[in-house]
């Protein structure tokens, strides 16, 4: 494709037993009532993008394709598996999906963007984290978990009837979106390799690079109209990502805490035990504060428009949350594990409040 990195993650049990969409719907059962209530919404949002044939096939073919990749994610890494990630899962893509699109679609008009354009941003939601266990091998930038997510994407999309010549804005948009979802995954200093939890509190979103990336790979790109059309929804697709800097606060607290017990599974550490106590109180404290004021920036007009103010609004609160973890931290003691610690956390929160 675009970036031509080389074909090296294959399907997986979890894609081999859900290899369509009628699959999907029947692991799903109930759980694809939300999902068809989001697609309803979104319809009625894009309206007279989809007055055609063509733009309603096209729709179609994207609400299964995100049905598909969201049930997957459900089996591999969320609720209806044996691998639950607490913070990339299937409840993740359902917030992408669809309140954050729909805050977006409210937020710059549904003219903003064409209909394969809004189409790429639903399916980003759904397929920007299907794999999360891939071993950290970065490729000018491009981690390997967002390398494999693009490949499963692009056979979902074949599942689903797209194809690449056709709809090739889609696809570029899609796999320059799920590249530049990448955060810097170069270690923090004293560090080994970052897992995914972790690159959240490393460097920013590669979006921000994605450029540079493509003069490395792909040299006349600039001469290529159709990726010129697909990076400004590859930025979008990034803000979509971090937007819950802009949730309301104890909901993005509540983010950073599945973040930190994600990161702790990853590492094979026990909330229980004495070893995550350090680790926890680093990553709710100066690790929280350091993605959201030095590392996170929006990379599009679009999301500094729909998501800014809720960022502005939530940093005087994150900094009174720091300060208070950290002041009732030394009133009570250097913390016994990181169980101890995230009650500390979720005390403070409380008393830091907000919606």
């Amino acid at each position: 494709m675009i970036l031509g990195f080389a074909q090296q993650y294959p399907p997986d049990e979890c894609e081999r037993r859900l290899p369509d969409v009628a699959a999907a719907r029947a692991l799903l059962g109930e759980r694809c009532a939300a999902l068809d209530a989001l697609f309803a919404q979104h319809r009625a949002a894009l309206g007279g993008l989809v007055h055609n044939g063509p733009g309603q096939a096209l729709l179609a073919r994207s609400e299964d394709a995100t049905v598909l990749a969201y049930a997957r994610l459900a089996l591999r890494h969320g609720r209806l598996g044996h691998d639950l990630h607490p913070y990339h899962n299937e409840g993740h893509a359902l917030d992408l999906c669809g309140e954050r699109l729909a805050r977006l679609i409210a937020g710059v008009g549904v003219a903003a963007l064409d209909l394969a354009g809004w189409c790429s941003l639903l399916l980003f939601g759904a397929c920007h984290d299907l794999r999360q266990r891939e071993a950290p091998a970065a490729i000018d930038g491009v981690g390997a978990n967002e390398r494999a997510s693009w490949e499963e994407c692009a056979r979902i999309l074949a599942a689903c009837g797209f194809d690449p010549e056709r709809e090739a804005s889609l696809f570029i948009a899609l796999e320059l979106a799920i590249a530049g979802s990448t955060f810097d995954a170069r270690p923090l200093p004293s560090q080994g390799a970052l897992n995914a939890a972790d690159l959240v509190h490393s460097g920013g979103a590669l979006a921000a690079r994605l450029e540079q990336v493509l003069d490395q790979r792909r040299a006349h790109w600039r001469s290529d109209p159709r990726i010129g059309a697909a990076l400004p929804v590859a930025l979008i697709a990034a803000d979509l990502d971090t937007a819950n800097v802009a949730e309301p606060f104890a909901r993005f607290a509540e983010g950073g805490e599945a973040l930190c017990r994600e990161r702790e599974m990853l590492a094979g550490r026990s909330l229980d035990e004495a070893a995550s106590a350090l680790p926890v109180l680093t990553f709710l404290g100066e690790g929280q504060c350091r993605f959201f004021f030095d590392l996170h920036r929006f990379n599009s007009p679009a999301g500094i428009a729909t998501f800014g103010a809720g960022k502005a609004a939530n940093a005087p609160r994150l900094k009174a949350l720091n300060m208070g973890l950290r002041a009732r931290i030394a009133l009570e003691g250097p913390p016994r594990s990181g169980a101890q610690v995230l009650d500390a956390y979720r005390l403070t929160v409380e008393e830091v409040g907000g919606a």
